[in-house]
């Protein structure tokens, strides 16, 4: 049966829960270093550090995306309960994560932050697919990349922002800055009321056939499933996994390494080492005091101008909405030179000034909006709709794989064969996403290619 068509507005308030889903990635990109050399961690421990998020990705967007598939409630559909779940518990730990006493107690929430994210992002993607058409995936990939394009911008200017409105940036040494606390709480309001208004403005469709439905459930197993599954993954959904694990490289390694190496190189701003001053020192403690401010002050300048790359994605998926509304576009050589672009985009900032390493971020927003938009309508054209769900979880193993991989030890190693410098992660991540690019000529499915 022919889906209806929807209009814009439909598909926007589908998609709105988005804008507090970005919101929570934003402020845990943007910022989660930036608490944790606060707390105390050494710039090359910090990868180690956010192993957390992609380990609950693995191993919890498979188990959601089959239960999603397997859930129907006339009162609460399919996909809407467990948004409403993950964006509780998201909104909770937000709310206490910039409070965090030790290092321990930051890593520890940033696990239970990027599971509940992950529980309300994964149905989101599979909603698309529920609802819309074929002909209308690529406009509804790209209208929630828009979103996620707001929200990335916002969030990432949030602790500037709020500084600017008189709240102090810094805080004892191992204190968290009121700037910082109140971004967050901030972040977790808009997380929880943006989940609302999509599930109180959507309505989900029930399955086709009920009966069938239920006694489907009735047999079905994780286990079972997901090994069926795994036979039944289609060849481009394998390529485009390996697009996915050199883009997923490439940003997992700017989100765990851009603030340190940007406020160290392009600022010359540092963050103070604490055990290297006596505290109880006057002169050191005034030292240590000057440099935390500068320090503080260009990470806020860092978030703002890496929010940059959320404007630039909502101007991407601006035109691709317009655009995909009435036409049909080449999702592959789009999106492979929207990774190119952000590969010089991170390659340029060994070059940048703070004026112009907003020209980096511009360039890396382009390929982030590809990257939210085109894989998924790719995917989406090549796999069994009755297993949606279960299929984008498992896509995910290619995002979470390869930010394992860099998070034990593969950034470290790979960006220091460059040079010992920290910037030249982000040179790496450059050369991850060109490579990630090249990798779209693998694409040959007229289906995926065009939509």
């Amino acid at each position: 049966m022919e889906k209806r068509r929807l209009g814009f507005w439909e598909i926007w308030n589908m998609s709105f829960g988005f804008l507090g889903i970005q919101f929570g990635f934003a402020l845990q990109g943007g910022f989660m270093s930036r608490i944790f050399q606060t707390l105390g961690a050494d710039v090359d421990s910090i990868p180690g550090l956010w192993i957390a998020a992609p380990l609950t990705g693995l191993l919890v967007q498979p188990i959601i995306g089959y239960l999603s598939d397997n859930t129907w409630s006339p009162k609460f559909g399919r996909r809407k309960p467990y948004f409403l779940i993950g964006a509780i518990l998201a909104s909770v730990t937000l709310f206490f994560m910039p409070h965090s006493p030790v290092l321990w107690v930051a890593a520890g929430l940033l696990w239970v932050l990027d599971s509940s994210i992950n529980i309300s992002m994964e149905p989101f993607r599979a909603l698309i697919a529920d609802k819309l058409p074929e002909s209308q995936r690529s406009n509804g990939f790209v209208i929630q990349t828009l979103i996620i394009g707001i929200g990335t911008w916002i969030a990432s200017n949030l602790p500037w922002l709020v500084n600017k409105m008189g709240v102090t940036n810094v805080a004892d040494a191992g204190v968290i800055p009121p700037s910082v606390v109140i971004a967050f709480s901030i972040g977790a309001f808009v997380f929880l009321i943006s989940i609302l208004f999509t599930v109180f403005t959507t309505k989900e469709d029930p399955p086709v056939d009920l009966e069938k439905f239920k006694a489907e459930k009735k047999e079905s197993s994780f286990f079972l499933d997901l090994v069926s599954s795994l036979k039944e993954m289609p060849s481009t959904m394998k390529k485009l996994g390996l697009i996915q694990f050199f883009s997923w490289f490439a940003f997992f390694t700017m989100w765990s390494l851009s603030t340190p190496a940007l406020t160290e190189h392009v600022f010359n701003a540092p963050s103070p080492i604490e055990k290297e001053y006596n505290l109880n020192d006057v002169s050191q403690k005034a030292t240590y005091d000057a440099a935390n401010l500068k320090y503080q002050d260009a990470a806020n300048l860092v978030g703002s101008a890496s929010g940059v790359y959320g404007l630039s994605s909502m101007a991407f998926a601006l035109l691709l909405t317009f655009y995909t509304m009435k036409n049909k576009i080449n999702r592959k050589y789009i999106h492979m030179l929207s990774l190119i672009l952000g590969g010089i985009g991170f390659i340029f900032m060994l070059y940048a000034t703070p004026s112009t390493l907003v020209y980096s971020f511009i360039l890396i927003g382009f390929s982030w909006g590809s990257i939210l938009s085109m894989p998924y309508a790719m995917l989406s054209s090549s796999v069994n709709p009755n297993k949606m769900g279960m299929m984008m979880g498992l896509f995910n193993m290619f995002i979470v794989v390869p930010q394992i991989i860099a998070a034990l030890g593969g950034i470290n190693f790979l960006y220091k064969l460059i040079g010992e410098a920290h910037i030249n992660a982000m040179t790496l991540a450059g050369i991850s996403l060109i490579i990630a690019g090249l990798c779209n000529f693998l694409i040959t499915d007229k289906n995926a290619i065009s939509g």
